[in-house]
């Protein structure tokens, strides 16, 4: 039997917002790789081979993922989120273009995921209603610089931004450079929204304005979102709703 390769988005953490076509070719598979946390959300069966390995080591996952279905393994790499996005499906796609000619021919699909970015919107209302952008603020992999000059006119641009992997321990000073970038151009009651681990037990959803945002609200769980000038807020009973308006006034 011919192995195949399936790049699979788990969503943000919510078994429920798993799509189907994502736990079928879970069903199907030989073989499941990936980043330790991620892995262990597969439920083990007899004939599923599950591999952890640790964040820092894709093209060396998506190395093996290759050959394994080379070999004729039916494998899944899983990622959160949607697999396209700060995710595994790049790093298959660089190791399939610098590795041998018959990685080419193989079977490999990249199954879409809910995002955490979507995920978090949705939770607070419809604030990427208009334009916006996406923006990865971990340094691991671009220099500090190139972040921050996108940044900078991605808040020119007046989109609304989604941040991903805000603040680390090993990098905790980005995000307060950010939210200092953001002051510089943005009227202290701009709307940000922190959205923690959404769709899990520790979800958290705080809706602020600039002027009281702090790097301490951010995690590498916290999706960060952005709103426009455009940007409303509903207050109500709770969390307000957040919506940016689907036409712009010049």
């Amino acid at each position: 039997m011919s192995g195949w390769l399936v790049i699979a988005g788990l969503g943000p953490g919510d078994e429920a917002q798993v799509t189907p076509e994502v736990t079928a070719a879970l069903s199907e598979a030989s073989d499941v790789v990936g980043y330790i946390p991620y892995v262990r959300r597969v439920a083990d069966r007899p004939g599923l081979t599950r591999h952890e390995t640790d964040n820092r080591e894709e093209l060396d996952r998506a190395r093996h993922a290759l050959e394994m279905a080379a070999g004729g393994g039916r494998v899944v790499i899983v990622s959160s989120g949607d697999p396209g996005v700060f995710a595994m499906a790049s790093a298959v796609f660089e190791a399939v273009e610098a590795g041998p000619q018959a990685w080419r021919a193989l079977d490999i699909r990249v199954l879409p995921g809910i995002t955490a970015m979507l995920a978090a919107a949705a939770r607070a209302g419809a604030p990427l209603g208009h334009d916006f952008c996406v923006l990865n603020l971990s340094d691991n992999l671009k220099p500090w610089d190139l972040i921050e000059r996108r940044l900078r006119l991605a808040v020119e641009a007046d989109f609304a931004i989604a941040l991903y992997n805000p603040r680390s321990k090993a990098r905790p000073e980005g995000f307060g450079r950010a939210l200092a970038l953001l002051r510089e151009t943005c009227a202290p009651d701009h709307v940000l929204i922190f959205a923690r681990a959404v769709s899990t037990p520790d979800e958290e959803l705080r809706v602020v304005r600039l002027a009281e945002a702090a790097p301490e609200m951010a995690d590498m769980r916290t999706v960060v979102l952005i709103g426009s000038s455009a940007t409303r807020v509903i207050p109500r009973n709770g969390t307000p709703l957040v919506y940016t308006p689907r036409s712009v006034t010049v």
